[in-house]
């Protein structure tokens, strides 16, 4: 009798005992997002990005459900026409859904509405987590180390936090990794369903970020590599074809039906903003290694330094382990190296997160906000992590005369993962500004802090608690963060707030989140009355306005 494939014994079911673990794990984390969701404060993008959604609804439901276009939640006037909104190329598909879902389950106020696309996002963000332990799982031929990876991934602090209000590039990253996951399973059986499934995986992806159309090609050039080095499935070229026709129309298909831009725009309006949609149009700077920086003209190095800072230390060597490790079997193995299946997923996962990388270091391409838009690299690197540790693991068996420092290595790295985690309780709810090795004071004038803004939500709210005025006025630089908070208060604790320039008379307190000013600010602008702090850095001040000279001139 034959001894079966190796990509046959990939897709043994874990045992019961497993399944009640892996359960357990995605039970406890839904939990968790349940119990937390509720925490985190609003950011730059998420009232833009709610528009978006319902720009998007309106226009369906015009074109499907005119009778119901003309109702008072999809007809009133700040929800614009498609065809005259200046994001309407955006992928909307997440944010409709959102979008139906509150008008379902809320009363229509921001609170709730918001409140459920925290826990929207975090629900996928979920899926993307269930997808790097099956990725895992498939290529180390055992569960545990798949849960190993998704336990890394919930583990990630910056990641953590976003998954609760980053409806794009979290949202992304998750559908990307279901793609890639719906992938490797067509590579283990190549049939048309699976071909059909993964098309509508990579429809998903796309319809957030038009960027999710390099699985396309990233499919093809998997497909060829099954077809030359697998000795059946993908090995007659009729049964190749059919199966990437297959692919491809679901993937047009799907794209097309989740994108309502594409349902209502031209040929050659869509021929002209394709190529807009992938450059990360900005007009600001971005505080970098201490300098403001036009997003156009940053550094090669803007990319991995950003990784590098906040990534868990740990993580980011085992990945360049792993990745080693990939690279000494490939040339072990010579010209035998791709008739494993084992490496040909390792390549997969490989061009998934150097081939982006490279072509941001090696371009001009503009970023901003960190490294947010390639955060869908990050289970790559984590599966790479996954493999720098199983090296460790296995040399520490295998070896006498180094498995002191080997099983030293993998205690070390366990120790720092427990300190992320307690790092990650400590700094709730603002993971956002994590920074893996900097020193607080040296983060502080080298980079961004909290560039989403979410602190000032609690800001408002210690305000609103200290302050009995039945109005209170506030200033900030930015008036953007400040309203979209707003948004999570309360009706009652939003009547009492009115915005006001610093400049206006009688401003009782000016917020900060040192957006584009990392100095401290001088004391005639007032007293420093209250101080958000994470992990020893300082994330949000509230000034008392009311002191100052220029208060007293011009109440």
């Amino acid at each position: 009798m034959a001894a079966p494939r190796l990509s046959d014994r990939l897709t043994a079911a874990p045992t019961r005992r497993a399944r009640w673990i892996v359960g357990l794990f995605f039970a406890l984390l839904g939990l968790v997002g349940v119990w937390l969701h509720r925490d985190y404060g609003m950011s730059w993008d998420e009232e833009n990005n709610h528009l978006n959604g319902l720009v998007s609804l309106k226009y369906v439901a015009q074109v499907l459900a005119p009778n119901l276009a003309q109702r008072e939640a999809l007809n009133r006037p700040w929800i614009p026409d498609i065809h005259h909104y200046a994001a309407a190329d955006h992928g909307a598909s997440f944010e409709m859904v959102v979008a139906v879902l509150g008008y379902v389950f809320t009363n229509g106020d921001s609170q709730p509405v918001y409140y459920l696309r925290h826990l929207c996002v975090f629900l996928t963000f979920g899926m993307g987590v269930w997808a790097l332990y099956q990725l895992g799982r498939v290529r180390f031929q055992d569960w545990r180390w798949g849960l190993l990876g998704a336990g890394l991934f919930v583990l990630s602090p910056r990641f953590f936090a976003e998954a609760f209000y980053n409806g794009k590039d979290v949202v992304y990253m998750a559908l990307f990794t279901v793609a890639v996951y719906t992938l490797t399973r067509l590579l283990q059986r190549p049939t048309l369903g699976r071909a059909v499934v993964h098309g509508l995986a990579t429809a998903a992806a796309a319809d957030i970020r038009v960027h999710g159309l390099q699985l396309v090609l990233l499919t093809f050039v998997i497909l060829a590599l099954e077809r030359r080095y697998r000795s059946s499935g993908l090995s007659a070229t009729g049964r190749l074809v059919a199966i990437s026709l297959a692919y491809v129309g679901a993937a047009s298909l799907f794209t097309f039906i989740g994108w309502p831009y594409l349902w209502a725009m031209s040929w050659a309006e869509l021929a002209e903003a394709l190529p807009r949609s992938g450059r990360f149009p900005w007009s600001l700077t971005t505080l970098y290694w201490g300098s403001f920086c036009h997003v156009t003209e940053l550094p090669w190095h803007y990319l991995p330094v950003w990784i590098l800072i906040t990534t868990p230390l740990p993580y980011t060597l085992a990945a360049v382990l792993g990745l080693g490790a990939f690279i000494r079997s490939i040339i072990q193995a010579g010209q035998q190296a791709l008739h494993s299946f084992g490496r040909r997923l390792d390549l997969l996962i490989s061009i998934w997160l150097l081939a982006p990388l490279a072509t941001v270091v090696l371009s001009s391409l503009s970023l901003y906000d960190g490294w947010r838009h390639l955060y869908y690299l990050y289970p790559a690197l984590l599966l790479f992590a996954v493999r720098g540790i199983r090296a460790l693991h296995r040399a520490s068996q295998t070896t006498t005369k180094w498995r002191p420092v080997l099983l030293g290595a993998l205690a070390l790295a366990a120790l720092e993962v427990g300190h992320t985690a307690v790092r990650m309780v400590q700094m709730h709810p603002y993971q956002q500004v994590y920074f893996s090795f900097l020193p607080a004071r040296t983060a502080e004038q080298l980079f961004e802090r909290d560039y989403w803004g979410l602190s000032y939500r609690q800001g408002l709210e210690w305000i609103l608690a200290h302050d009995p005025a039945p109005q209170v006025d506030v200033s900030v630089a930015w008036p953007t963060p400040l309203y979209n908070n707003t948004l999570l208060l309360s009706p009652a604790q939003r009547a009492r707030l009115r915005y006001v320039p610093r400049t206006a008379p009688g401003c009782h307190y000016f917020l900060t989140a040192y957006r584009w000013h990392p100095q401290s600010y001088l004391d005639s602008l007032g007293t420093e009355v209250h101080t958000i702090r994470a992990g020893q850095l300082t994330v949000l001040s509230v000034f008392d306005c009311r002191n100052t000279r220029y208060y007293q001139q011009t109440k």
